[in-house]
């Protein structure tokens, strides 16, 4: 079939290693820097990212899970890949195989692990989960003596980082992470007491590297910067690395057409116009991840002006009041996201409309699309 879509996502390739570029100068040639591509690269593209940023010099990768680590190794990417969320449900096979790197915070994990190792003549390098406030994954404190004794019993598997995950190192107050960066500091000291082989240390999320420089550690792990968003609001964090939007969402207007004062525009009528009004409609809605919340609140950009989303946001279309702008027409572009001429509109900005965070925008329009690569 040769007819394509009329809403796209494009990712600008170059946006991406350029980033990658700057948060490696930043961290400095002694740190390593995992670049997080799970959950299909927040939306760009597991395969696509990891081979842009590959071809940049990065070596680590982070998944979430095995899937991702085998997609990414059958697809030649080398170095080495950490599966974030670790084998809960199995999957030992496949780590060893494929030479994975799973995070581990299961005691019942590493035996089978090892057993699967031994038997295939291995030995695999697992990173262990340290929660040190984010109360998510990882054992607590208490229980890392054990954990850590029953890694070095085992002949298949040997501990080859120790991780954990700062929860409000975005915010303001930097109390909290203080406490949290010097949990993490005493837990490692424990550690290396217990297991005085080399290993990697890593807590650094993109605000971590960027507002906490004492924990960059071994090992950092940016995932929202090298799509070009920045983890926290602020200008200091602004101003303390560069970055490129790397995603942009498009779409086509597909007619236009002028309506009369006092005329109720899409489902519900929460819009109705207050003159006579010429609208642009959209072949986009929640469906490709355009969500109904935007209705009345979004803004496109046509011609390089913004022109706002009026009336209810439908599954496969919505509707932009037109009536201030140059002459538009079927086929010209609309942008929802990203730069026309000297306008832009930012995941920011969208995330803001849509009552959310940057994060679940990426991962909404780029995993709901057409994506399309620009070199």
């Amino acid at each position: 079939m040769t007819v394509q879509s009329l809403n796209r996502v494009e990712i600008d390739l170059p946006a991406l290693r350029h980033n990658y570029r700057n948060i490696r100068k930043k961290v400095g040639m002694t740190t390593r820097v995992m670049a997080v591509v799970k959950s299909e690269a927040y939306g760009h593209g597991l395969l696509e990212a990891a081979k842009a940023l590959h071809q940049e010099g990065a070596d680590t990768f982070g998944v979430a899970e095995i899937e991702e680590g085998v997609s990414l190794r059958e697809a030649g990417i080398p170095g080495e890949i950490i599966v974030l969320l670790g084998p809960p449900l199995g999957g030992y096979e496949d780590i060893v195989h494929y030479d994975l790197s799973p995070v581990v915070y299961n005691k019942e994990d590493l035996a089978e692990l090892s057993a699967c190792a031994e038997k295939r003549g291995k030995k695999v390098g697992v990173h262990l989960k340290v929660d040190v406030g984010m109360g998510r994954f990882g054992i607590m404190p208490e229980d890392v003596e054990a954990l850590v004794q029953e890694i070095k019993r085992l002949a298949g598997i040997h501990l080859a980082g120790v991780l954990s995950h700062f929860p409000v190192a975005d915010e303001p107050s930097a109390a909290k992470t203080i406490d949290h960066y010097r949990a993490f500091e005493k837990i490692l000291a424990q550690i290396h007491r217990l297991y005085p082989h080399e290993k990697v240390s890593h807590i650094a999320n993109s605000a971590g590297l960027l507002r906490y420089p004492q924990a960059h550690f071994d090992l950092v792990r940016p995932g929202i910067s090298l799509y070009g968003c920045y983890p926290a609001d602020d200008s200091e964090t602004r101003s303390s690395l560069s970055l490129k939007p790397v995603m942009s969402f498009k779409t086509t207007v597909v007619q236009v057409k002028d309506v009369p004062e006092g005329y109720g525009i899409s489902y519900g009528h929460i819009f109705v116009t207050a003159r006579r009004t010429r609208l642009a409609v959209l072949p986009v809605g929640y469906d490709d991840g355009y969500l109904r919340r935007l209705s009345n609140r979004a803004e496109v950009i046509i011609h390089g002006n913004r022109a706002p989303i009026v009336g209810r946001v439908c599954m496969n279309a919505c509707l932009a009041d037109i009536t201030d702008l140059p002459e538009i027409k079927p086929g010209d572009e609309a942008v929802l996201m990203g730069r026309q001429k000297n306008e832009e509109i930012t995941a920011d900005e969208v995330a803001q409309w849509m009552e959310t965070i940057h994060y679940e925008v990426l991962c909404l329009f780029g995993g709901r699309n057409r994506r399309i690569y620009i070199n």
